[in-house]
Formats: structure tokens, C-alpha cells, sequence
């Protein structure tokens, strides 16, 4: 369920937080559903927990995620459209990276048709 990428240039805590988001939005992890312990899930990724604690606060920040003293760090009731909008602004960065890589309009395009056809892999 959750995983992340140790070769990838994103940084760990940006990853978790894109995957649980990513869990919510598909209904995989739902409102009030429990999280594992920061350090449950650090020793199930092989991280540091330092890094799972602030991807479990940024998501708390963002109130994706709520924390109750002494029982865990908890699905929040989220509203779909606020995971959309973040999710909307990681795509527009990611694209103008790529623009600023020289890839170009049309090869994003074909790129987003691949993804939602099911010839591509979504991240």
C-alpha cells in the first residue's frame, strides 16, 4: 500500500505524502481510517522516521491528516476538490519542468493520452 521510490529526485516525505493523498482520492484509505505509527511505517520503508514525521505533517498542515495525543495519526474527512487542487498543482509544476526540459506541448499530450488510455503508467 505504501511504498516509495529510493532512486527517485523527490524527495521521501513529498512521496508519502503523494501516495497517501493518492490512497484517499481512489477510496483506498477513507475518513478516520488509522495510519500506521510513524514509526511503523519508517521501519516498513526502510527511512528514517524524521522523514515520515514530516510527511505526516505536512499532511496534517494541509488537513489531509489529523493526530490525537496518545492514539495516531488519522484520515481526515477530506473534501475531494481540495485533493484535486493539490494534486493539479504538483501536475503544473511538473509540467513546466518539463517544458523547461524541451519537451513539448503535443509530446505532453501524448503522454497524458498514453496515461489515460492505459498504455502508460500512472506514478
Amino acid at each position: 500500500m505504501f511504498s516509495i521510490d529510493l532512486q527517485s529526485r523527490t524527495p521521501i516525505y513529498e512521496q508519502l505524502y503523494k501516495k497517501i493523498t493518492e490512497l484517499i482520492l481512489k477510496g483506498e484509505l477513507k475518513p478516520n481510517d488509522k495510519l500506521p505509527s510513524v514509526r511503523e511505517l519508517a521501519k516498513l520503508l526502510g527511512v528514517n522516521p524524521n522523514t515520515v514525521s514530516k510527511a505526516f505533517q505536512t499532511l496534517e498542515h494541509d488537513k489531509i491528516i489529523y493526530s490525537l495525543a496518545g492514539r495516531g495519526s488519522f484520515v481526515a474527512e477530506v473534501q475531494t476538490d481540495m485533493l484535486k487542487n493539490l494534486a493539479l498543482t504538483g501536475f503544473d509544476s511538473a509540467v513546466n519542468e518539463a517544458i523547461k526540459a524541451g519537451i513539448t506541448k503535443q509530446e505532453l499530450i501524448d503522454r497524458i493520452n498514453n496515461i489515460t488510455s492505459g498504455k502508460g503508467e500512472l506514478l
